[in-house]
């Protein structure tokens, strides 16, 4: 059947019905507060349409308690109030029950316990609960103060997620702008801030470009010192991950108040906020360290030296990478004490539920023990799973596919992990072209399936460890798979290529991300080509206006391929076949939920056949030309092609 092309529309034009929005979704999602995301199957979230808007919202109200068991006292305990569990309510007998009411917040999550004759113990009358860090399990009840429907829940398979480092982003209030001083510029604090983040948000900027999740630097308190990198060079706290007072939020990037205005921003237009959670350690002057140090590892390796990562203690030593500190001024949790552990996880919990985080990306994890893994995901399950998944998405910088599969578990630990060996292998063969397509092709065949079935892996080509893709896509690739960049990251840095060839590789490379299974992350600036070398090169200020035409070019073609993969559950959910592979090209399909659709890589500076496609009638979904097969596939070309 012929089909109608697709409109192709431009990016600000996009931006422009983002910023104005549409009619409100008549239709809520799942929001039957069973803790049970919409189902594997369900499209809820990625329709298009805005979340549901509550007419009379009530902010407040009242809720009570009830207890029918037998006893001669009940108190009510728990996290209702800020002396709810040390001094509670007592519960009044009324009829054949025992009540108390206290004053909530509408959704407010309550966790907690009733006291019985003197005894501790969970509400028979709930079947909900959470582990109370002591064997025992705290009960858990949400309170809907208006009954207003809920935004649709996102199944993460449909994610598009894009990594904001606030402080690089947007300035939106120069009141906040505070330099550590004495430093250089690139390692200082630039301005951005939760205002102008939320700006974005506001402006469409994120719908425009297909986003619906964003993953957020770390928002927690860091130190004020001036750190000592590895380079020689210092440093201050602006990426977030020093983190000193673990109940406070970086005054340098706003207060709570902005960041919750960020998240409930985010929230109604029906984008998914990820916060970036530090948990291996904390400054050297937090007061966790320095009101208890017995929770962290002593800064020594039982060889008589230091136990720095890399220096002293190895960084991937099975015993040494969880005790090594990753510098001087960087204490390293124990998370062996049970102590510790309920703190760090308890403070993790508190933020989620405070700021109506929905997800965390967790830094450093094989670093840490894995208790702390399994103790947050049980507490997950029963605090904050209210019809949508709380994604947890790890980091393990490492080529070894077992030690990053080792984590991931949904029911235990993680959802899923950064896919750092499909990066190397799409930076190894689409953008420095060494080797053959055909060897991605050998590694896809194990690494689609390899995490497990219920792996909600995020697929990636830039982050902010690493250098600016643009420059590995260049004619001569400037840094290689797994190459740190710091070489050229503070003296000859590396400059906005002038030609059309690199956008055009990172064009087909994001053509491999966005059709296939996992969440593909978009790196702030890389959808423009943002230049830059290694730490902190890569971290430069966002670009917002004075595009030229390929950085117009591969901006517009991400926000493509972003809707091409909201249009077609066989590329978020699907399994994929190659059809054909050769030294320049690859042809797959994706194939699932009734959808079926074929991609076509060329990676060549000269058109190449689609080796593999069968023959018949197409629609480009890129173009929206109509095409036959056999075909050419264009230099340095993607293509998303469907029967007509």
């Amino acid at each position: 059947m012929r089909r109608t092309p697709h409109a192709v529309l431009s990016f600000l034009a996009l931006v422009a019905i983002a910023a104005t929005g549409c009619p409100a979704a008549q239709s809520p999602g799942d929001d039957d507060d069973d803790g049970v995301d919409a189902g594997p199957d369900t499209d809820a979230g990625v329709d298009g349409s805005l979340p549901p808007v509550c007419e009379n919202p009530v902010p407040t109200c009242s809720y009570t308690f009830r207890y029918t068991g037998s006893g001669a006292s009940v108190i009510l305990r728990g996290d209702f109030a800020s002396d709810g569990w040390t001094t509670g309510v007592t519960m009044t007998r009324v009829g054949d029950a025992w009540e108390a009411t206290v004053p909530v917040a509408d959704q407010q999550i309550i966790v907690y316990k009733l006291v019985v004759d003197g005894a501790w113990m969970a509400d028979p009358g709930n079947a909900r609960g959470t582990p109370d860090g002591f064997g025992g399990m705290n009960s858990v009840v949400r309170v809907d103060c208006d009954m207003c429907p809920s935004r649709p829940p996102l199944d993460w398979r449909d994610a598009v997620l894009y990594f904001v480092m606030i402080d690089r982003f947007a300035n939106g209030s120069q009141a906040n702008d505070m330099p550590v001083g004495q430093l250089e510029q690139p390692a200082e604090y630039q301005g951005g801030d939760f205002a102008g983040l939320r700006a974005k948000i506001e402006s469409g900027y994120f719908d425009a470009l297909g986003v619906n999740a964003l993953w957020l630097t770390s928002p927690v308190d860091n130190a004020d010192f001036r750190g000592r990198g590895t380079d020689g060079h210092d440093y201050s706290g602006y990426h977030g991950y020093w983190p000193r007072d673990m109940d406070a939020i970086e005054s340098r990037i706003g207060t709570e108040a902005e960041l919750k205005a960020v998240i409930d921003a985010a929230h109604a237009r029906g984008i998914a906020v990820v916060l970036d959670y530090v948990m291996n350690h904390v400054s050297s002057d937090s007061p966790v360290y320095t009101q208890n140090p017995g929770w962290f590892w002593p800064n020594e390796n039982g060889r008589g030296g230091d136990c720095i990562c890399g220096s002293g203690c190895s960084w991937d030593d099975g015993w040494d990478r969880k005790k090594c500190w990753f510098t001087s001024y960087l204490p390293d949790f124990d998370f062996r004490n049970g102590d510790a552990r309920r703190y760090s996880v308890g403070n993790a919990i508190m933020w989620a539920k405070r700021l109506g985080a929905d997800g965390y990306r967790l830094d450093a994890v094989k670093h840490i023990e894995d208790e702390w893994l399994t103790d947050l995901r049980a507490r997950l399950d029963g605090e904050l799973e209210w019809g949508q998944r709380f994604y947890l998405v790890g980091e393990t910088y490492t080529g070894d596919r077992d030690l990053i599969k080792y984590y991931v578990d949904p029911a235990t630990m993680l959802d899923g992990q950064f896919d750092f060996p499909l990066r190397a292998s799409l930076l190894s063969t689409i953008l420095r072209r060494s080797g053959s397509m055909s060897d991605l092709a050998g590694f896809i065949a194990s690494n689609d399936a390899f995490y497990g079935s219920g792996a909600v892996m995020s697929t990636f080509i830039g982050n902010h460890d690493v250098p600016r893709s643009i420059h590995i896509a260049e004619d001569t690739p400037l840094f290689g798979d797994w190459d740190d960049g710091k070489g050229r990251a503070w003296t000859n840095q590396p400059q906005l290529p002038t030609g059309a060839s690199a956008f055009e590789r990172l064009a087909v490379a994001n053509t491999f991300l966005f059709t296939s299974p996992g969440v593909p992350l978009i790196y702030y600036g890389d959808e423009i080509g943002l230049p830059g070398a290694g730490d902190p090169d890569n971290r430069r200020f966002m670009q917002w206006e004075s595009y030229n035409p390929h950085q117009t070019f591969l901006r517009d073609r991400i926000a493509r391929l972003a809707a091409i993969r909201k249009e077609h559950v066989a590329l978020r959910r699907g399994t994929r076949t190659v059809l054909g592979s050769t030294n320049h090209t690859l042809v797959y399909q994706m194939v699932g939920g009734g959808d079926h659709v074929y991609v076509a890589l060329n990676r060549a500076d000269q058109a190449q056949p689609a080796q593999g496609l069968p023959g018949g009638n197409y629609e480009d979904l890129v173009t929206g030309q109509q095409v036959t097969a056999p075909l050419s596939i264009p230099a340095r070309t993607g293509m998303v092609l469907v029967p007509r």
